[in-house]
């Protein structure tokens, strides 16, 4: 009787041992993942994205962006200027709202 709940103890305490250090396995893995240096082919990648990213804030807009893009840019500006009225598209629009004037009644 004894032994059988220490049996009982046991696998009980095996499993929450068990899924506790998965728990704490998985969770250095992650920690040695981040601390060790990245894979040559994520690396590679990171520094295009960084590359481009300078390359872009250099230029202004888009990385080489040849005179047709520019031209095709400035119709299509144009052509949203004309359905919507005008006004510089480039900028986020101001909205104002009136507060409602309630008339209040008479008794």
């Amino acid at each position: 009787m004894i032994l059988q709940q220490l049996f009982r103890f046991s696998s009980i305490f095996h499993s929450t041992l068990s899924i506790h250090l998965r728990r704490n396995i998985g969770f250095s893995a992650i920690v040695f993942n981040k601390a060790k240096e990245l894979d040559p082919v994520q690396k590679l990648f990171v520094d295009k994205i960084r590359d481009y990213n300078t390359k872009s804030q250099k230029a202004g807009g888009p990385v080489d962006a040849g005179p047709v893009y520019e031209k095709e840019m400035n119709e299509q500006i144009v052509k949203l200027q004309r359905l919507y009225g005008g006004g510089d598209l480039t900028k986020f629009p101001d909205f104002k709202f009136e507060e409602p004037k309630f008339e209040e009644e008479q008794k």
